[in-house]
C-alpha cells in the first residue's frame, strides 16, 4: 500500500467517478483502476461498488477512506514543513441550504487561508440532496436546520444514512421582505397580515415534502406561491412583487442585504440550525476550519452557539 494509492481513492470519491479522478490526477482511467484493484486485492477488501451507473464507496470502503484522509493529511503536514515544496492543494466540499451565514464563513475562510493551492466546492442545494451529499461522502458538511414539525423525518433519515446531526444555534423565525414592503415598518407580524403577499419558498424538486421545505409553517395554505431555486431570483422577487419569505433572519452580508430586512413572525416555531457529517469518516481538516470558521461567523452575529451534547 502506498500514500500514491491512497490519495487515488481520496481523489475518486472528491470527483465522484474514476474518469473524473483520473482526469484531476492527469492520468489515465485504466491506470487509475487499475491501481485501486490492486490496492482492493492487497487489503482483502472492496473499497468501491462498481455498477453499469459508476461507483459508490463501500461500507468497508467508507471506513477505509477515513483512515486514508488521515494518513494523507499528515503526510501532507510533514512534505510542507520540510520539503520546502509547493504546498498541497486542499479539496473540501460542503452543501447546505440557503443561508447567508454558510456563505459568509466560506468566504472568509477562503481569505484567511494559508494555502495557494485549494479547491473548494459550495453547493447551496435542497435539503434531500445535502443529505445525499454527505451520505455518498460528495460533500463532507451539510448544514441545514430541524424543529419540532420536521424534527422525526429528518433524524430518522440522517440516521438511516449514516450521519451525525451537530446543532449550531437556534433561531426564532423571521420574514425576509424588502425595505419598501407596505408591512416594512411593522415590528412584528403575523401570517394572516402576510395573506395578501406572495410567498416566497425554495422548491425541493421530487421531495417537495412538508417535511423537506426550507421554511417553517409549510403546511399553510399559501393563497400566493411562487418556487424558486436560487437566493438572488428569491431577493429579487421580494422586492419586485412585495413577496416575502420565511427564514432564520439572518441576513450576514448578502450581496442583498442592502435592500431586504427581516422582521420577526409571529409564531411558537423555532429553528435548530447545525451540520451533519458522516459518522464513519470524520472531517478533514479543511473541512473541521470551515466548521469553526462558521460558529465563529454565527457567534459574531449574536446567537449563542450550542453545546455539543445539548438536548435537541
Amino acid at each position: 500500500m502506498t500514500l500514491q494509492q491512497l490519495r487515488y481513492v481520496i481523489a475518486v470519491v472528491n470527483y465522484g467517478s474514476i474518469s473524473e479522478g483520473a482526469k484531476q490526477l492527469f492520468i489515465s482511467q485504466p491506470s487509475l483502476s487499475n491501481a485501486i484493484k490492486e490496492l482492493e486485492k492487497e487489503l482483502g477488501i472492496e473499497i468501491f461498488h462498481r455498477t453499469p451507473r459508476g461507483i459508490t464507496l463501500s461500507s468497508e470502503g467508507t471506513e477505509f477512506l477515513s483512515y486514508a484522509r488521515q494518513v494523507v493529511e499528515q503526510a501532507e503536514l510533514l512534505e510542507e514543513r520540510y520539503s520546502g515544496q509547493r504546498r498541497v492543494k486542499r479539496i473540501c466540499s460542503i452543501s447546505t441550504q440557503h443561508y447567508a451565514f454558510a456563505v459568509e464563513a466560506f468566504v472568509r475562510m477562503l481569505t484567511e487561508l494559508d494555502h495557494d493551492s485549494y479547491e473548494y466546492t459550495l453547493r447551496e442545494t435542497r435539503t434531500g440532496e445535502i443529505i445525499e451529499d454527505v451520505k455518498n461522502l460528495h460533500s463532507e458538511v451539510g448544514i441545514l436546520y430541524i424543529n419540532d414539525f420536521n424534527r422525526k423525518v429528518i433524524l430518522k433519515l440522517l440516521a438511516e444514512s449514516g450521519l451525525v446531526f451537530h446543532p449550531l444555534f437556534r433561531a426564532m423565525p423571521h420574514v425576509f421582505i424588502s425595505k419598501t414592503h407596505p408591512l416594512a415598518g411593522e415590528k412584528s407580524v403575523t401570517l394572516d397580515q402576510l395573506e395578501e403577499y406572495p410567498f416566497v419558498c425554495f422548491e425541493q424538486g421530487q421531495l417537495n415534502s412538508f417535511y423537506f421545505s426550507e421554511e417553517i409553517c409549510s403546511t399553510h395554505s399559501y393563497k400566493k406561491q411562487i418556487h424558486v431555486s436560487d437566493r438572488a431570483t428569491l431577493f429579487n422577487l421580494l422586492g419586485g412583487l412585495n413577496g416575502y419569505t420565511i427564514s432564520s433572519g439572518v441576513l450576514g452580508a448578502d450581496i442583498n442585504s442592502d435592500s431586504i430586512i427581516a422582521v420577526p413572525l409571529i409564531t411558537d416555531d423555532t429553528m435548530l440550525i447545525g451540520w451533519c457529517e458522516n459518522s464513519r469518516t470524520g472531517l478533514s481538516a479543511a473541512a473541521k476550519r470551515y466548521v469553526d470558521t462558521l460558529e465563529q461567523v454565527v457567534s459574531d452575529m449574536g446567537f449563542t452557539i450550542l453545546a455539543e451534547g445539548e438536548k435537541y
